[in-house]
């Protein structure tokens, strides 16, 4: 097997790639606040004791909760 199939692929259709999950959660923070963030993601780390940190860390080991995060957000992009 060639080496160079091997690599992986440039995500060119992928609208988030580039873009760190800290930032996407500290855009989303900044044009929602936590507690309306919370209404439209229902997960704890939005809602008790909300911090940048904590979100991460849950989001990182929670592929549906990141989903979520990252849906909105490429919402909230578009429409800017």
């Amino acid at each position: 097997m060639d080496k160079e199939n091997t690599q992986p692929k440039p995500q060119a259709n992928n609208p988030l790639h580039g873009i760190k999950l800290v930032d996407v959660l500290e855009l989303l923070v900044a044009h929602y606040g936590w507690e309306k963030l919370a209404q439209k993601i229902n997960i704890n780390c939005f809602k008790s004791n909300p911090s940048i940190k904590s979100s991460l860390t849950f989001l990182r080991k929670t592929p549906w909760a990141r989903d979520k995060v990252e849906r909105l957000y490429l919402d909230v992009v578009e429409k800017r």
